[in-house]
């Protein structure tokens, strides 16, 4: 390493590093997403500074600090652990995820600074299964991009099978490998690595743009029914309608009848309740509440699929564009 060699942002990394854990936390609060992903990825290239370059760097930022000479560091462990001293909530937890899918692998680190077009573009003449590998190592706003791009009729099976997705050993990585000729390598470590799932399928449908979420999920519907209702779930649920405006929310109601929405209530939170009461005559909002006081115990279950239903023709109304949405099981009694 000499000091003539050293960009703008491996000076950064070193003096980053050298001030230690808490003050890069406190400085990466106030970059920008992109820069803490530039500098945290080129800190993890780091394992050794040598005491000249140190002093160096020191003095061209006129921060002489003789305590810090010289010191070894584990890259990738120092800039996890400064991305999660931020503590920013959501921020700290995408930097993360984008911090930890761009530095495992040189393959995947070119796929995720790849057009999207062009990605797709090498995807869509192989197997769904291997699509799905590995746009489940991407970020999800990144593998929303490339699943818009890939053949329509493709797209669905690509979701479902990322959705049936949990641990992938590194033999199956590395006949992912061999089957995309080296173009893209998948490289994992020595434990199996957890990809993949409902969750993933989530946030990307969650980021797909004109409508393709609603009919990727009905293609998934056709094969495996119970799958596109756990999709659905976690993508939009029942109480998700409360940041609906009043319009909105009064066209969902016009298409329930009072007993089923009665049952769709019996969970609900009490600010549900009042903003669904809110939206109707405060006739029909009386009965309800009388209903809801004599309703004896009912199973969960058929609570959750009454809100399903729901949810289901609020989708159906955004489908149609007459609404926006933003989103965000068992048999015991309730």
């Amino acid at each position: 390493m000499a000091i003539e060699s050293l960009t703008g942002l491996n000076k950064a990394a070193v003096l980053l590093i050298c001030l230690g854990e808490e003050s890069s936390a406190k400085i990466f609060q106030e970059l920008s997403d992109d820069e803490v992903r530039k500098v945290t990825r080129t800190m993890a290239t780091i394992d050794h500074i040598p005491i000249d370059i140190k002093q160096k760097v020191f003095a061209l930022f006129s921060e002489a600090q003789e305590e810090f000479a010289g010191l070894f560091v584990k890259g990738t462990e120092f800039a996890k652990k400064a991305i999660v001293a931020t503590d920013a909530g959501n921020r700290t937890k995408n930097l993360l995820d984008q911090f930890i899918s761009g530095t495992e692998t040189k393959s995947l680190e070119t796929i995720a600074l790849m057009q999207p077009r062009m990605v797709a573009g090498l995807l869509e003449k192989e197997h769904p299964q291997t699509v799905a590998l590995i746009l489940s190592t991407q970020h999800v706003e990144h593998a929303a991009e490339i699943l818009s791009h890939l053949p329509e009729k493709m797209q669905s099976d690509v979701v479902y099978r990322i959705a049936r997705l949990e641990k992938v050993s590194p033999e199956v990585l590395n006949n992912i490998d061999d089957a995309l000729h080296r173009e893209i390598g998948l490289v994992s470590g020595k434990e199996r690595k957890e990809i993949g799932g409902i969750d993933k399928v989530v946030d990307l449908l969650d980021n797909m743009k004109n409508n393709l979420d609603a009919d990727i999920l009905d293609a998934i519907e056709e094969t495996d029914f119970d799958m596109a209702e756990e999709i659905r779930k976690k993508m939009f649920t029942f109480e998700n309608l409360v940041a609906l405006d009043g319009r909105s929310l009064q066209m969902i109601l016009r298409e329930i009848n009072n007993d089923s929405l009665t049952l769709a209530l019996k969970t609900a939170s009490d600010e549900m309740k009042e903003k669904i009461f809110a939206n109707m005559s405060n006739r029909a909002a009386d009965m309800i509440r009388d209903d809801l006081e004599a309703m004896g115990p009912v199973r969960l279950s058929e609570v959750e699929t009454m809100q399903q239903s729901i949810v289901k023709i609020a989708m159906k109304l955004e489908e149609e564009g007459k609404l926006v949405l933003n989103s965000g099981g068992g048999d015991e009694l309730v």
